[in-house]
């Protein structure tokens, strides 16, 4: 009898509930309710897992506690939202998500297990790798953007770098992807409100980075809060039982949503605790997070006939299997030790802040920051800020040494006056400090506007009907422009913010989003020159909050939009277009692509398509292109998107040089979900787009043809 099936067989039903109770510390708040009574819970076998509870000593004693003290010493399983750094904080996943570099990705992941082990955690609520394309939703901040193709990408990457190579060492970390599933198309961008998506969208859209992630190993999947077409996902046996474990064969552990068993009485589908209970356990939820539903429930709907002891052996055997694979029933303190961030792990942050750093704008020419500039005036209330450059979930980087913008530029540019003053606060009407702040610019010859978001502006809980600065800081920017200064916005953001009247007047605009503890020394680079600013949106930019949602690869319409047309697909108020497309991201230098080929043009089912383009860099700066391979099926059984990404390419040029970059596609990637769901290869004419970004009208063109 192995280790597991022997203590299922002593355990009675109450210790068997507790292996699947998820029970709150109290260091931080991530959701409704309060801490519980922690040490008599671990220590009678009612509590087998934790979240929120970080640090050496403080997770040594618990897990000693549950060790020693509890009647069969089954180590706890301790989970934090380690999603973009621990104590070293590094770019919010959608600025990360702009290097559009799965290595790196799995650099930093890495980087930030070790930190988090270090501090005793053994699993992090992390990747989230919901696809969202409505900047009104506050947790488009902690995903990869809007693509599904770099969502599966992301998704690999982070569960590699927080697993590692082996799940048992001392520095790596389970995770857990979420939220199963389209929590990001959530109605109106309103956070917890109900999602309604085809089961074609479901599929192509939604479903495949959580596919990836269980293609990669991920060790354990979280469902979303939401309901989808009127099925809570925490009671959905269709998708978690069917989908996922039938279907993917996972067989790792499914963690609830921070109280969302007890919410299913809410979502209107259960009438009690037991009833709740019995519906998530059916659907395959393995751990109940801080809602005491199972603990209070699962007795109840066990004695009422709604479950079977079985059940819940097979949640439990899950439970404990995975902690066997993260080594705690060998030696539970082998994670919690010396803090392992430094210089490297520093550094390692820099680089990814400066590669997240996008260059909106570039109207004037006024990047990179002359070298004999004498005088800059810094305004805006994100100047000086240090814990709000960190971005939300960065609770083990709170209170550590974080790099403001201000520090930054001082460091880097010691012989020039830099004047600063925040002029008005984040939010408020309090426009008494912006002729102070505009005094200063005055006596300046280039003016630096830091405006934005705060923290807690994005994140959960933090959805946005407005998407324009908030408070004062638009008053306190056109004071700025209207002194016919050059003026350099930085916008600090968890999404991207419609600014059309911003966009027009600044010199320069860069999106810098939440870039973590090395924010100022990472902009620094980038606005001195010593870095060429390389990242690209992962996401389509709104000229206005009424186009949303908004992608790239939207499905054509029968009337397209067309200038002048009245009955076409446009609005009578605002262009159509986004204010920036898909992967825009300008660069001191400038590339131009070139003599697109595909070859063969007459492709078979089981060939390889080559395509190649040419790319120069027509500047005097060394700089980093990057290419994007798009697909689109004109005539197929089921209409397909404008334009499907198949692939990119990363490139560093010389000054003046040309380099060709190539793609190999295999024809399966032509493929697609037909009219029931399974994949279809159908012959006919494919165009092949290449290009610097999702703007159709920029792309090099070609087509090929796949023959039977």
């Amino acid at each position: 009898m192995t280790r597991i099936e022997a203590l299922l067989a002593r355990m009675t039903l109450e210790e068997k509930i507790g292996q699947l109770n998820m029970a709150t510390a109290a260091r931080v708040v991530t959701g409704p309710g309060g801490p519980t009574a922690v040490e008599e819970g671990v220590r009678a076998g009612r509590i087998g897992n934790l979240l929120n509870l970080w640090g050496a000593d403080e997770v040594r004693a618990l897990q000693r506690l549950a060790v020693t003290e509890s009647r069969h010493g089954i180590p706890l399983l301790l989970g934090l939202d380690v999603i973009h750094g621990h104590r070293t904080i590094f770019p919010v996943p959608l600025a990360e998500a702009c290097l559009f570099d799965p290595d790196m990705w799995e650099s930093t992941a890495r980087a930030a297990a070790a930190e988090a082990a270090a501090d005793g955690i053994t699993l992090t609520f992390a990747p989230m790798v919901d696809v969202a394309r409505d900047a009104r939703w506050g947790r488009i901040v902690e995903g990869p953007g809007e693509d599904p193709w770099v969502a599966s990408r992301y998704a690999v990457a982070k569960t590699r770098g927080f697993q590692g190579q082996d799940l048992s060492a001392a520095v790596s970390l389970a995770a857990t992807a979420k939220h199963l599933y389209a929590y990001g198309a959530v109605t109106a961008g309103r956070e917890y409100a109900a999602v309604d998506v085809a089961e074609r969208t479901l599929r192509e859209v939604y479903l495949p980075p959580f596919a990836a992630a269980v293609a990669a190993g991920v060790a354990a999947l979280m469902p979303a809060l939401t309901d989808v077409a009127g099925v809570p996902m925490t009671a959905n046996t269709a998708l978690l039982q069917g989908w996922l474990r039938g279907e993917l064969g996972f067989q790792g552990v499914v963690i609830s949503d921070y109280n969302a068993i007890a919410e299913l009485r809410n979502h209107g589908v259960a009438e009690d605790d037991a009833h709740a209970a019995a519906l998530a356990l059916k659907a395959g939820i393995d751990i109940d997070m801080a809602s005491g539903a199972y603990a209070a429930g699962l007795p109840v709907a066990l004695e009422r006939g709604l479950i079977e002891t079985a059940d819940i052996d097979l949640s439990v055997r899950r439970v404990l299997t995975l902690k066997e694979r993260l080594g705690l029933f060998d030696d539970p303190y082998r994670r919690g030790g010396s803090d392992p961030a430094g210089a490297a792990t520093r550094e390692l942050a820099r680089e990814a802040a400066r590669r997240a750093i996008v260059l909106l704008t570039h109207r004037e020419h006024v990047l990179p920051l002359a070298a004999d500039l004498r005088r800059i005036a810094l305004i805006g209330p994100l100047a000086a800020a240090e814990d709000d450059m960190l971005g939300p979930w960065a609770a083990a980087g709170r209170g550590r040494r974080t790099v403001s913008i201000l520090e930054g530029l001082r460091a880097a540019l010691p012989g020039c006056n830099i004047d600063s003053l925040p002029g008005v606060e984040l939010s408020g009407s309090d426009t008494r400090g912006i002729p102070a702040a505009i005094e200063r610019c005055s006596a300046a010859e280039l003016i630096i506007l830091c405006v934005g978001e705060g923290a807690e502006m994005s994140g959960e809980a933090a959805s946005r009907a407005d998407l324009g600065l908030p408070g004062c800081q638009r008053a306190l920017a056109e004071a700025a422009l209207d002194l016919g200064k050059p003026v350099v916005a930085l916008l600090c953001a968890g999404r991207p913010l419609a600014l059309p009247w911003l966009f027009e007047r600044a010199a320069a605009v860069l999106a810098i989003w939440f870039l973590g503890s090395q924010s100022g020394a990472a902009l620094a680079d980038v606005l001195t020159g010593r870095f060429n600013p390389s990242g690209r949106l992962p996401v389509t930019w709104p000229r206005h909050g009424g186009q949303l949602p908004i992608f790239y690869g939207e499905r054509p319409s029968g009337r397209p939009p067309k200038a002048g047309e009245r009955f076409s697909s446009s609005y009578l108020d605002v262009p159509v277009t986004p204010q920036f497309f898909f992967g825009h991201g300008l660069s001191y230098s400038r590339f131009v692509l070139s003599d697109l080929r595909c070859s063969p043009q007459r492709l078979k089912a089981d060939q390889s398509l080559e395509v190649s383009v040419t790319v120069h860099n027509e500047s005097s700066v060394s700089g980093q292109a990057l290419l994007f391979l798009f697909l689109r099926d004109p005539v197929a059984s089921i209409a397909r998107p404008v334009l499907e990404l198949k692939g990119l390419r990363r490139i560093f040029i010389a000054p003046g040089q040309r380099e060709r970059v190539s793609w190999t596609l295999a024809a399966e990637e032509l493929a697609f979900m037909g009219p029931r769901f399974d994949r279809v290869l159908e012959p006919g004419r494919f165009e092949i787009h290449v290009g610097q970004s999702a703007d159709r009208a920029q792309l090099l063109s070609s087509s090929i043809e796949l023959i039977s």
